[in-house]
C-alpha cells in the first residue's frame, strides 16, 4: 500500500487510495465515529479501517483529532486576520509575541511583503488596538476583520470533501470546474 517516491524507494505515507480518501472525508465529518460505523460507511471489516486508520496516524497523514470552539462562545465574537511585517531583525521577536498573545490562535509565515498572518479574535473591535499596539513595536501591520465563513475549515482533496462523501466506493470523482 505504499508509493514509490521521487527517488524510486518507497514511501513511507500510505497511497490515498479511494478508501482512504473516504475515511478521511468522514473523519473530517465527525471524528467520534466508531470504527463499526467507518467500516460500515466504506464497506469494509472493522479490523480493517482501523488498520488503515492506523497506518494513516502512524505514517502522520492524519495528524490529531481537534477540538473545534466557536470563538464567539468563548465571548470572543471578533475575528481578524493580521498581516505583519517585521522590521530589521525583528523576525524571531515577532514569533516569540505570537506565541504569548493568547489572542492569537493561529501563526503562518507567509511569502510575499509580509512575514506572517495571524488570526486574532477579540470580545470587540476596540479590544483588537492593543493587540495591534503589542505587533506594532515590532513591525508594520494590516487589519481585516472577519464578516462570514463561507468556506469553514475543510481537509483540502481534490473535488473536496463533499465530492468524496458523496461518491460511493468505486464511482469516479466528479470533473473540476
Amino acid at each position: 500500500m505504499t508509493a514509490k517516491g521521487p527517488t524510486g524507494l518507497p514511501d513511507s505515507r500510505p497511497t490515498l487510495d479511494e478508501v482512504n480518501r473516504r475515511l478521511l472525508a468522514l473523519l473530517a465529518e465527525d471524528p467520534r465515529q466508531s470504527t463499526a460505523e467507518l467500516a460500515r460507511r466504506v464497506g469494509m471489516s472493522a479490523p480493517a479501517v482501523r488498520e488503515r486508520v492506523t497506518r494513516l496516524e502512524e505514517t502522520g497523514v492524519i495528524r490529531g483529532y481537534r477540538l473545534d470552539v466557536d470563538p464567539a462562545a468563548l465571548g470572543l465574537p471578533v475575528t481578524a486576520w493580521v498581516r505583519l511585517r517585521p522590521g530589521p531583525g525583528q523576525l524571531p521577536k515577532l514569533v516569540e509575541l505570537a506565541v504569548r498573545v493568547p489572542e492569537v490562535s493561529e501563526c503562518h509565515r507567509i511569502s510575499g511583503e509580509d512575514c506572517f498572518l495571524l488570526k486574532v479574535h477579540v470580545p470587540a473591535v476596540e479590544d483588537l488596538a492593543p493587540v495591534l499596539d503589542r505587533l506594532l513595536l515590532h513591525g508594520q501591520t494590516t487589519t481585516s476583520f472577519v464578516v462570514s465563513t463561507p468556506v469553514p475549515p475543510r481537509i483540502p482533496a481534490p473535488g473536496g470533501p463533499a465530492d468524496l462523501l458523496l461518491r460511493t466506493p468505486g464511482q469516479p470523482s466528479a470533473p473540476a470546474g
